[in-house]
């Protein structure tokens, strides 16, 4: 289950669809959006061929992340994004101005499995865990991390932005209201193997959730 980390490839381009068009669009867009906010973006690790083909969970080295970077992994032939947060980026979730603009800031919609409802969306606060699609019409929004006053729109204060029709999303993955997006950011279902080691795609021990039970992807 563990993997090496390699280039982006969500499809098959032999068989070309909207969604596949709106990865590499996206995809190069993130690259310049990585650049411009000078946070560090690795490439997703790239599981073999018979984990993905049965949807099976690929592991995560968090031993290499560093505060504020951004990991995308594959999983299910989704972009997954983890994320370590240092404490600063946590207290801006918690933040009342932020929160009096998002549209579900307690996850109350069936977006997340129950141990990642609550209001960092996780099950270990230090690490936020995404699926990377945007829940308007299946675009991948890019990474800006960091509070800016003009950059990617105006009254920026840090997380996801789409650039295909203007959604937003915090670093939890929460949505904001009056932009196109209707749901949070799916969480899919993860656990920690040890304190290195993250494994997406399976649940904790005693834990049972369904990511097909989610409301959209």
């Amino acid at each position: 289950m563990s993997s090496e980390i390699s280039h982006i490839d969500f499809a098959d381009a032999s068989s070309p669809t909207r969604r596949d068009f709106l990865y590499v669009v996206t995809a190069t867009f993130g690259l310049v959006g990585g650049f411009a906010t000078l946070v560090p973006m690795l490439s997703q690790m790239n599981p073999d061929a018979s984990t993905l083909a049965a949807g099976g969970p690929v592991d995560l080295d968090l031993s290499k992340m560093e505060p504020g970077q951004q990991v995308v992994v594959r999983w299910q032939d989704h972009p997954v994004f983890v994320t370590r947060r240092p404490p600063k980026l946590l207290q801006g979730l918690q933040d009342p101005k932020l929160i009096a603009q998002l549209a579900d800031p307690q996850s109350e919609e069936a977006q997340q499995p129950p141990y990642a409802q609550n209001w960092h969306r996780s099950a270990n606060p230090e690490y936020g865990v995404v699926v990377g699609i945007c829940t308007h019409l299946g675009c991948i929004p890019l990474f800006y991390p960091d509070a800016n006053p003009s950059e990617p729109v105006q009254g920026w204060l840090g997380g996801y932005f789409c650039p295909c029709h203007g959604s937003k999303y915090d670093l939890a993955g929460r949505v904001f209201r009056g932009v196109p997006a209707p749901y949070n950011l799916p969480v899919p279902p993860y656990r920690f193997v040890n304190d290195t080691t993250l494994r997406v795609g399976e649940n904790p021990s005693g834990v049972h959730f369904d990511f097909g039970s989610i409301l959209q992807i």
